[in-house]
């Protein structure tokens, strides 16, 4: 089905050096402007981000510093940027939580008021998330065929989950993960390490990955000001932090985890000393 417009709709996708709205910068921009008439536009930019771009972001998106270091900055793109979204709506995925947001703040940082309260704003994920709930019970409707009766019921749900996952393996035969040390593809089987491997979009220090490991295999903090730092140089630094953290409402698994971190520092200090 078309769309049914009354004015254009642009379609934004943005690579940036991270994901903090204020802190990070945009690396690529897409615009796709789609017409009322039908007719489509395309603007497609590489910004010097005038910032360092986060190993993270960079093994996601390919694009390096090198690449953009003769490309100009958002400030000197944002007139045309700025002239050829008009009064469009927005639409995106994910875009709500990131991409006008981000965009917003790259048009203030260069004196460009980008009113987005008089638009419309669409975000497809939302969409696509509202109409497929990840529910057990949309997943078990989904993947078994069935309606799943007694959900919420404790034994139900952990029969309904099992048998789901039975169904994900015959569904998911090509799928591959990368191991350990990110190079290698290895397929995912009903092999239980292999489904492990595959369950967590991060691999966890602790269990609710507050904590999790970077990829030179080093505890890093996933949370706040400290996020993707090594918990063992800012406990060096700020040792009150560690305080901080036992004082406050973590887990108690995460916490037997800093502490482990916390002694291992300490104990090398120790030695240093001798």
């Amino acid at each position: 089905m078309e769309l049914n417009l009354t004015k254009p709709i642009v379609f934004i996708d943005l690579e940036t050096t991270g994901l903090s709205i204020t802190a990070d910068r945009i690396v690529e921009i897409s615009l796709i402007k789609i017409l009322p008439d039908g007719n489509t536009e395309i603007k497609t930019e590489r910004v010097n981000p005038t910032i360092p771009i986060s190993p993270q972001a960079e093994a996601i998106h390919g694009i390096s510093l090198d690449d953009l270091k003769e490309k100009p900055t958002f400030k000197e793109l944002a007139p045309s940027l700025s002239r050829f979204i008009g009064n469009a709506d927005l639409a995106g995925y994910n875009s709500i939580k990131f991409d006008f947001p981000m965009l917003a703040e790259e048009f203030l940082r260069a004196d460009i008021d980008f009113d987005v309260k008089s638009r419309n704003l669409v975000d497809v994920q939302n969409i696509f998330h509202k109409m497929e709930p990840r529910t057990l019970v949309a997943a078990y409707k989904y993947y078994c065929k069935k309606e799943l009766e007694g959900a919420h019921g404790a034994e139900a749900d952990a029969m309904a989950t099992y048998e789901v996952l039975k169904s994900q393996l015959d569904m998911y035969r090509d799928i591959e993960y990368k191991d350990k040390s990110g190079k290698k593809s290895v397929p995912v089987t009903n092999d239980i390490h292999a489904l492990s491997e595959f369950s967590f979009h991060t691999k966890n220090a602790d269990l609710v990955g507050q904590i999790i490991f970077n990829e030179d295999g080093k505890e890093v903090f996933n949370f706040g000001k400290n996020k993707g730092k090594t918990v063992e140089s800012v406990f060096t630094k700020e040792p009150q932090y560690y305080d901080w953290m036992m004082k406050s409402q973590f887990p108690r698994s995460t916490k037997k985890v800093i502490t482990s971190i916390y002694l291992r520092g300490f104990n090398k200090a120790s030695v240093n000393l001798k």
